[in-house]
């Protein structure tokens, strides 16, 4: 049985695509030639090649079969574009891997040496560089587990096999901190559905729970519903080190929180920002001990992570979300905070957010409340727009 791969896109067929091809009977020709283009077919950006089976050797007709119908059908490729169409996966998986190795290598250069966490974090706080990152890394630890198993048939020695696989580890592992120290993880967990089973499989096999835990929850949840003692406890060891990592890690992530809950209501987010801002001052100041430290981080979470809960402070009438909302944005007017309340009620239609003639609608009603204030309607139809309870 030959392993091939096909690399090369080519197009005339109307087949489905498909990404292994299992030869188990005879085939000729186009008939064979057709059968190669539908693995050929690049459907994802992570496909780069489809995989052939050959169980019936196959592998001179596979040549054969391109080498004739190219000379009829497309005899208008340039020789260079159908040479390399057939390759023996190993060859191609080693260069795959390399490839992703130096790829990988020449991104995190940059990180002063020896490389220790504090620096690779610092060095990808920017968030266009981590998702560079991310992405290179799970490409070359698909090219690692595509030869895992195979490594001294792709012609490593046991000694090279080993040194890379500890490089993949190392990657995957400074990912998966670099993700939790910024917020990241539950954001990129949907783009890699696979990427645990292959890390489990041919990288490293360890107690999935505490990963599990910052999948679900992420690392501020963790901490307001277990303690921040406990919760910091299931951080990977790289970060729970050291306590300055700790604090990256945490203030990072309530940032994040904050940033990206703060459309809803922005006067309050605000605040809640300059409140961390606070907390980080006195941190760095050792104006505060790391224990008083936590529990200022924990009642700080509570307060970012559940708004609601904090109804007392607000007239009794603004009994929703969106209704406090409206009353720390409009100056604390709560008159007219009831007044844009009721018109978007009364006025908005369904499915009317992102449809202009029906946003133009409401836009209409909320001016109607607003009186002679100088405000911006724009301004507050944003606000609106960012509310469950009024989509």
């Amino acid at each position: 049985m030959h392993p091939i791969v096909v690399d090369k896109l080519l197009t005339g067929f109307d087949a489905p695509p498909a990404t292994y091809l299992y030869i188990d009977k005879k085939m000729r020709d186009h008939g064979l030639f057709q059968a190669i283009c539908r693995v050929n077919r690049l459907d994802g950006e992570d496909k780069k090649y489809g995989y052939i089976v050959d169980y019936k050797n196959l592998f001179e007709q596979l040549e054969g079969a391109v080498t004739d119908y190219t000379t009829g059908a497309f005899d208008g490729y340039d020789a260079k574009d159908i040479a390399g169409l057939l390759s023996d996966r190993l060859t191609k998986g080693r260069d795959i891997l390399e490839e992703t190795r130096a790829t990988v290598e020449a991104l995190c250069e940059p990180v002063p040496h020896p490389g220790k966490r504090q620096d690779y974090l610092h060095y990808f706080c920017n968030e266009p560089k981590r998702v560079v990152l991310y992405k290179c890394v799970n490409e070359l630890i698909r090219a690692y587990a595509n030869l895992a198993n195979e490594m001294p048939e792709a012609g490593y020695s046991q000694v090279k096999a080993e040194k890379i696989k500890a490089e993949v580890k190392h990657y995957s592992e400074m990912c998966k901190e670099i993700k939790i120290a910024s917020g990241d993880y539950l954001d990129m967990k949907l783009y890699e559905p696979a990427m645990r089973h292959l890390l489990d499989s041919y990288i490293r096999a360890e107690d999935p729970v505490s990963v599990s835990d910052f999948e679900e929850l992420g690392l501020i949840q963790l901490i307001l519903q277990n303690g921040a003692i406990a919760a910091l406890e299931q951080l990977p060891e790289g970060l729970k080190q050291d306590r300055e990592t700790v604090a990256y890690t945490i203030e990072n992530n309530l940032r994040k929180i904050i940033t990206s809950e703060s459309p809803v209501n922005p006067e309050y987010y605000d605040k809640m920002s300059e409140l961390l801002d606070d907390l980080i001052a006195q941190r760095r100041q050792q104006a505060i001990e790391y224990h008083e430290y936590l529990e200022k981080v924990k009642e700080l979470a509570k307060r970012i992570l559940e708004p609601h809960e904090n109804s007392s402070a607000y007239p009794e009438s603004l009994d929703t979300p969106a209704k406090r909302s409206l009353y720390d944005n409009l100056g604390k007017d709560k008159d007219f905070a009831l007044a844009i309340d009721n018109a978007v009620r009364d006025t908005k239609k369904e499915g009317w957010i992102g449809n202009r003639f029906k946003e133009r609608e409401l836009e209409i009603e909320i001016k109607k409340s607003m009186g002679d204030r100088l405000l911006n309607v724009k301004d507050i139809l944003e606000i609106v727009k960012n509310q469950d309870e009024y989509k």
